[in-house]
């Protein structure tokens, strides 16, 4: 019996230091399953794919042709401060 995916948002961050690493990535994607739409943003090293997929399969997928990808939550999470909040959102208690 198949396993059923969840439809999934995905957003990774990918070194992107040239227009062949952006071809490569692009037609990468394009091979994965399932997928609905996916977004390549060079300027951000963001990658985005929405669809019948997981980040695992985005990420193994870029394995393949020598890109590392990290989560983008991870990312922006480096710039919360130490308890996981924005520094300009205050809690109003």
């Amino acid at each position: 019996m198949n396993s059923v995916k969840c439809y999934e948002l995905v957003e990774l961050k990918v070194g992107m230091h040239c227009q062949e690493c952006i071809k490569a990535i692009k037609k990468a994607i394009k091979k994965i399953e399932d997928i609905e739409t996916y977004r390549v943003d060079a300027e951000l090293n963001k990658i985005t794919v929405t669809g019948n997929v997981t980040a695992e399969e985005v990420v193994k997928v870029l394995q393949k042709i020598g890109k590392t990808a990290t989560s983008w939550n991870e990312e922006e999470n480096s710039v919360l401060n130490g308890n996981g909040e924005h520094p300009e959102f205050e809690d109003f208690k």
